[in-house]
């Protein structure tokens, strides 16, 4: 018995597409194809091509949901702090949130997490402008905390692409190496671990703490 709920009238383009995410977090990127996510709806074919030019176009389109809910998965860690402020210490943390939240999506849905970075064209590819435009994009999250620095002097300006690169080589070389590397067959407690002291490191290497002002003597 077909227990799918049926798809309302206009609605095919959006519900193929959440198929496609469905098939994303099962089997990572190579299996979203049209006449899966047909079949997951209940459609013929040929109904989903007229939403869908074919299977490249499908699958950016799951790869941009993916990128979507990786950033609500982030969003999420940074509202778990609860109200915050300017202070360099509060917005450390929701760096650190943030990092925290990038991490745990790929390690939930590793599957979504491939697709959103696979080899072909994807969303991460747009014009900057594009990225930055999106509040809730991963990019433009990461580039509005790390500009909070900069205005707080631990960032230089003329850093800013710089540290923000090298946080998301941060945050995406330790994701893969937790899925796809050599920390895959380790405990839970041990990835925890890893996690907690590569975002320490992080902070303390990379993004310093500010110089305490000077002192000048009477």
């Amino acid at each position: 018995m077909n227990t799918r709920a049926p798809y309302h009238h206009g609605d095919l383009r959006n519900a193929l597409i959440d198929a496609a995410a469905q098939l994303a977090a099962g089997g990572g990127p190579e299996a979203v194809t049209v006449r899966a996510a047909a079949r997951h709806v209940g459609v013929t074919p040929t109904a989903a091509y007229r939403h869908f030019a074919g299977h490249d176009d499908l699958l950016l389109a799951a790869k941009e949901e993916s990128v979507t809910r990786l950033g609500a998965a982030m969003r999420r860690r940074v509202d778990d702090l609860g109200p915050v402020d300017e202070t360099e210490a509060s917005v450390r943390a929701r760096l650190n949130a943030m990092g925290r939240g990038y991490i745990d999506f790929a390690l939930g849905e590793p599957g979504l997490y491939r697709t959103a970075f696979g080899q072909e064209s994807h969303p991460m590819d747009e014009d900057k402008e594009v990225k930055l435009a999106d509040a809730n994009h991963p990019y433009s999250m990461l580039v509005g905390v790390l500009a909070d620095l900069v205005k707080l002097g631990v960032v230089r300006e003329e850093d800013l692409e710089g540290t923000c690169n090298s946080a998301w080589a941060f945050a995406h070389g330790l994701s893969l190496l937790l899925i796809d590397g050599p920390f895959t067959g380790l405990g839970e407690d041990e990835k925890a671990h890893i996690v907690e002291d590569t975002l320490r490191v992080f902070g303390q290497t990379i993004i310093p703490p500010a110089a305490p002002p000077s002192i000048e003597s009477p």
